[in-house]
């Protein structure tokens, strides 16, 4: 967790600031220092909860981003959903520490029905546990696709709702914020569910390639021609072809090996009839 952030969100509650608290790519907004809503790139936003719960339209939530809430701010719901993005977008904020900068300002529409503590917020990332916790950190939530295991060992797994809807949606492709996104779930709880179906054998574990620092280094760097040297692309003049001696050996032939027909019989023999049982029998077993 960053400390700065957690710091930072404590000195504004103590001076009831109003504003935004940008972190890198997402930000925080408070009003008198309690968070009223968190924007963070990796998670759902807001309005992608409420349009696939059925809470809000795309037309309501466009009028309320306006100033023109409307009824939206009357719905019980919409504080549930509010109070699950904030706490699914700080818990990923808090793992990544950034450059800080609060930017004072008018209160946030949602502050109407969104109001958490920083030290209730700060209570809840802790409970969540470890961001970093194998095997699928809060790093590669955007970068790792979610490949699904094709051929299961024959054991019984119960899955949730959450877990088997994530694994529906795995295809080797998406990342776990991409699933969230196309759900419309917390990424938290995809994150969650991935971790779990991994342990349990249904999912592969990501696959993380690290490069040693001066090889990352010399890959990042641009390439910079040589004015001493041809350009390759171009054409130049040909080169000499050095004249062959006579006690030079001959080039080595390579022998190839002749290809042997294999002649195929005009009829096949008959099944042996007990290896049909068994091989039934084997099937129903499976099934």
């Amino acid at each position: 967790m960053s400390d700065e952030l957690a710091f930072e969100l404590q000195r504004l509650e103590q001076q009831r600031g109003t504003g935004t608290l940008h972190s890198g790519a997402g930000a925080i907004h408070l009003v008198d220092g309690a968070v009223t809503a968190a924007d963070c790139p990796h998670t759902t936003g807001l309005d992608r909860l409420l349009i696939e719960a059925g809470v809000a339209t795309v037309e309501e939530w466009r009028r309320a981003r306006a100033g023109e809430p409307g009824g939206l701010l009357a719905r019980s719901r919409l504080e549930t959903f509010a109070l699950l993005a904030v706490f699914d977008a700080a818990y990923f904020l808090l793992a990544a520490p950034a450059p800080l900068e609060f930017r004072p300002g008018p209160p946030h529409w949602l502050a109407a029905a969104c109001r958490i503590t920083p030290g209730a917020l700060l209570h809840e990332c802790r409970r969540r546990g470890n961001p970093d916790a194998p095997p699928w950190p809060v790093t590669l939530v955007d970068q790792a696709p979610v490949v699904p295991i094709r051929r299961v060992r024959r054991r019984r797994v119960v899955l949730t709702g959450g877990q088997a809807e994530v694994l529906a949606a795995a295809d080797a492709r998406r990342s776990i914020a991409a699933i969230a996104r196309d759900l419309g779930r917390t990424t938290y709880g995809c994150l969650l569910a991935v971790r779990e179906l991994t342990v349990a054998g249904l999912v592969e574990p990501p696959v993380v390639v690290v490069l040693p620092d001066p090889l990352r280094d010399r890959l990042s760097e641009p390439v910079r021609p040589d004015p001493t040297r041809p350009d390759p692309m171009l054409p130049g003049p040909a080169l000499p072809i050095p004249p062959r001696s006579e006690s030079q050996a001959p080039p080595l032939r390579r022998r190839v090996r002749q290809a042997t027909s294999v002649a195929v019989p005009d009829r096949w023999e008959p099944p042996d009839r007990d290896v049909l049982v068994r091989l039934r029998a084997a099937l129903e077993e499976l099934a």
